[in-house]
């Protein structure tokens, strides 16, 4: 009877909702390869994910006790963001590299003797090579990336500042003449970098590099160049906020503490090829002898900002980005809004989500059939214009018909054409494929293409999972849930891989 009345007890208590104490963290996608391990540290906690930028708008909503991003310097440049950060704990360590194919690194000579960013810069001005990097304004490894490269070849013996900037943004130009493949995050890069083979290398974590070069996928391993004037180094500082009640701050002290026990160090170092933090272990071999030298990073947010978009808008191949947007009948209404909602952002006033300078943008709505293009040319100065005149055509589309979904991805193919930029599409629907061809047919149709360019898709409303899953595939895209979330959120995420 009394074992029965326990579980009876427990019963209630589950049924009344009773709250389980867990540590609420806000964490970069790099943390995810962790997850495994923290099941183990015996503090129970949830983990979210988001971007650095994004993640300091988000930090102080009170959904959260705890961040870990892979660095808290952008964020610590956030106005009010330093008063919501307490405790920081740096969990272990990997900086931003140059990895090259060994041949490749071998013709240039970078396998025996020391390497510079300018030596780099001056082989990418030479098309000596090719690399990939995530972007700076949505992955915290490219914007590592370009505050390295821009301090070493800047010279700059202290923080970034506008001047120093605007005075190197013609050898970034000729650094990054040789990026021909971009991302969002630093893991779907490394997939993406596998799926391709044709780039020559990336810029990315030490960790990233590291891991692909284990990972057996790889036609020939990365050597990784250190160059010798310095790096941007990720330290994973799990960070208390100062919202977090003395019971999650208790999880914190105890997870915190965890994480530097010599032994989790060790594992972290075997099995995340991240560097271990603490002294009394010391990085094994995988990680050579190369000393770090740490370069300057801005001290203020207007200077970061400021060099994300000299980055965006002046710096990188510009973007070539077709949208395939679904108006048939079923979107009318509030679906109809939100898509209207959506496009009006990219042509708002953040910058780093925004319709960006030089970059060619097409649309083309479908119903029962695809609609005539309209494409928007962004000039190198004032876009507002341009700008005005995508926001008008968003707030003019109109929802009937039927849905022919890939008969109108044909036709953004069809316009689609090899750019010395990046090109993408963008397909949005909110429903089944119900007119003109199938998806084996324009499976068929794609892989006979001389060109092919990555499909992202945003499933939104009633949208067959499966099978935008597989368009994803097919074309090396990635897709993107907007059918309980925003829509406009889900929009701007993308803007990341274009």
């Amino acid at each position: 009877m009394r074992i029965l009345a326990v579980i009876m007890l427990l019963l209630a208590s589950v049924a009344c909702g009773a709250p389980t104490e867990s540590l609420r963290i806000l964490a970069g996608s790099e943390i995810k390869d962790l997850e495994p391990l923290l099941e183990r540290s015996g503090v129970p906690f949830t983990l979210s994910y988001s971007g650095t930028i994004d993640g300091a708008e988000q930090m102080g909503n009170g959904d959260y006790d705890a961040t870990w991003f892979s660095s808290n310097r952008y964020i610590s440049l956030v106005d009010g963001a330093t008063a919501k950060l307490s405790t920081q704990t740096k969990t272990m360590a990997s900086p931003v590299l140059l990895g090259l194919k060994q041949s490749k690194a071998r013709e240039l000579g970078w396998d025996a003797k020391p390497v510079t960013w300018a030596d780099i810069a001056a082989a990418a001005q030479a098309h000596r090579f090719t690399f990939g990097m995530t972007s700076p304004a949505a992955s915290n490894s490219g914007f590592s990336a370009l505050v390295g490269v821009t301090a070493a070849l800047s010279d700059a013996d202290e923080a970034l500042d506008k001047a120093q900037i605007d005075a190197v943004t013609p050898k970034l130009k000729e650094f990054f003449s040789a990026q021909t493949l971009t991302a969002g995050s630093s893991g779907w890069l490394a997939d993406a970098y596998i799926k391709q083979g044709a780039v020559d290398g990336l810029v990315n974590y030490e960790s990233v590099l590291l891991a692909l070069n284990a990972s057996g996928k790889l036609k020939e391993p990365l050597t990784l160049i250190y160059p010798t004037d310095g790096v941007v180094t990720a330290d994973y500082p799990l960070t208390l906020l100062t919202s977090a009640d003395e019971a999650k701050k208790a999880l914190y002290g105890k997870l915190a503490a965890w994480l530097r026990r010599p032994e989790i160090q060790r594992e972290i170092m075997a099995t995340t090829f991240r560097r271990p933090i603490v002294p009394e272990v010391r990085p094994d071999q995988r990680f050579g002898t190369a000393s770090l030298v740490e370069l300057p990073f801005p001290n203020r947010r207007s200077a970061a900002d400021e060099l994300i978009g000299v980055y965006l808008n002046q710096v990188r191949k510009p973007s070539r980005t077709l949208f395939v947007l679904d108006t048939s009948g079923s979107m009318e209404g509030d679906r109809l809004d939100a898509l209207k909602t959506a496009l009006t952002a990219l042509t708002g006033a953040d910058k780093f989500s925004r319709f960006r300078n030089r970059e060619t943008v097409t649309m083309i709505p479908f119903s029962s059939a695809p609609q005539q293009p309209r494409t928007f040319a962004l000039p190198e100065q004032n876009a507002d214009p341009v700008l005005e005149q995508i926001r008008s055509y968003g707030e003019a589309l109109e929802a009937r018909g039927e849905t022919a979904i890939f008969d109108s991805l044909r036709a953004a193919y069809d316009q689609a054409s090899p750019s010395e930029g990046f090109t993408s599409i963008v397909l949005m629907t909110d429903g089944e494929n119900t007119n003109g061809s199938s998806y084996e047919d324009f499976a068929a149709y794609y892989k006979m293409r001389p060109s092919k360019f990555p499909t992202f898709v945003i499933l939104f409303g009633d949208s067959d999972v499966a099978e935008m899953n597989q368009v994803a595939q097919l074309t090396g895209g990635a897709t993107f849930d907007a059918r309980t979330g925003s829509l406009t959120a889900a929009f701007k995420e993308i803007r990341g891989y274009q």
